[in-house]
């Protein structure tokens, strides 16, 4: 190890929350035949928002616009707030970084699910945040237990994701407004609304843009199909938005990026069409599991986590004789969530190469 790192730098794994696809097809010698498991939309970005990348790539020998401003605006017009309210960044992935970075010293203490998003808590221990991983109650992450570990361990954040990833579940927005109504005075919510656009009605809860203990996160990597682009927004009251800028890469944004979400969130016919597919995707999983003995869970994303009836073991060797036989899909990371897979919706091209290797990879698991 150099000897140039922080000791706090030298003592973390070298290793990060997912392998990716590229990675897995270079190990195995072939590439994916269908491409199921990052939760990327397979439906692509609205047609507006390619014709808006493809003209600004002839000017991508400029920075974008370090302020964010066009974008900002259309943000907060988009969500009944004033730019003020807004904070661009490079996905959900990079802003978590850098509220991390914001917030937490080492061994200030930290809440989440036990198995949820693992990006928040690399972040998390990268700058020596002090985690604390509550259980799910059944499928879905639990408020009340996140807040009562909140109480007890003077947590500075409170990770929650609404909907769910890696599960698919979804709270009622009263839950969540009910859930802000009681958070310690001492913690700040990081509310996680990365799959808020394919959620159904009633998700989304009213929150005070202005509230001091809010942060919520929204992105184009899901809905609107632009997960190769990285760009991710915050929600939260102006004193914390305008504290990402003591922080952030002063031309962290892409031109292209910049430019195409601002496309694209200007084309809301196209993500409407992007919804309907989905709940076709959504339902045709539903059917590959069902013929195959096994449960899908109820989804209020662009994927579908499907129980295979016994333990994490059995249910890793689904994934991997799945993923051998070129279908890259991904699973829960503990139990006892691990007992299920996580299938990413796309078209019935994508979902008929699953039909036909699925139960292959079963009989190959048994």
């Amino acid at each position: 190890m150099t000897r140039f790192l922080t000791p706090h730098a030298a003592a973390l794994p070298s290793t990060v929350p997912f392998v990716g696809p590229e990675t897995q097809e270079r190990l195995q010698g072939f590439p994916f035949r269908a491409r199921l498991g990052a939760n990327e939309s397979l439906f692509g970005p609205s047609p507006k928002a390619i014709a808006a990348m493809h003209a600004a790539a002839e000017e991508v020998w400029k920075y974008a616009d370090p302020e964010n401003h066009d974008l900002k605006q259309a943000l907060a017009a988009h969500h009944g707030v004033t730019p003020a309210h807004i904070a661009v960044g490079g996905g959900i992935d990079g802003l978590l970084g850098l509220i991390c970075r914001l917030t937490l010293e080492a061994g200030t203490p930290v809440v989440t699910s036990l198995g949820a998003y693992p990006t928040f808590n690399f972040h998390v221990a990268g700058f020596g945040g002090a985690l604390t991983r509550v259980p799910y109650k059944g499928d879905h992450e639990d408020p009340q237990t996140l807040l009562d570990a909140a109480h007890k361990s003077l947590a500075r954040l409170i990770y929650f994701a609404n909907p769910d990833n890696p599960m698919g579940s979804v709270h009622r927005a009263e839950v969540i407004e009910d859930m802000v109504a009681n958070l310690p005075e001492h913690s700040l919510l990081v509310l996680d609304e990365a799959y808020s656009d394919l959620a159904p009605a009633g998700t989304i809860p009213q929150i005070d843009p202005n509230h001091p203990q809010v942060i919520r996160f929204r992105t184009f990597s899901k809905g609107y199909g632009m997960a190769g682009a990285r760009v991710g927004y915050a929600i939260t009251n102006p004193d914390l938005a305008t504290a990402f800028d003591k922080v952030r890469n002063h031309f962290g944004m892409g031109r292209i990026s910049q430019i195409g979400a601002l496309a694209a969130l200007q084309d809301q016919p196209w993500l409407d069409q992007v919804r309907e597919k989905i709940a076709h995707g959504r339902a045709r999983v539903a059917e590959i599991a069902h013929q195959n003995g096994l449960q899908p869970l109820e989804s209020a994303t662009n994927f579908v986590t499907v129980d295979c009836g016994r333990d994490g073991d059995y249910a890793r060797a689904v994934l991997r004789e799945t993923v051998a036989r070129g279908v890259f899909i991904r699973m829960p990371g503990v139990a006892p969530l691990d007992r299920c897979i996580r299938i990413s919706l796309g078209d019935d091209a994508a979902l008929g190469i699953l039909e036909e290797v699925l139960p292959l990879a079963i009989t190959a698991a048994n």
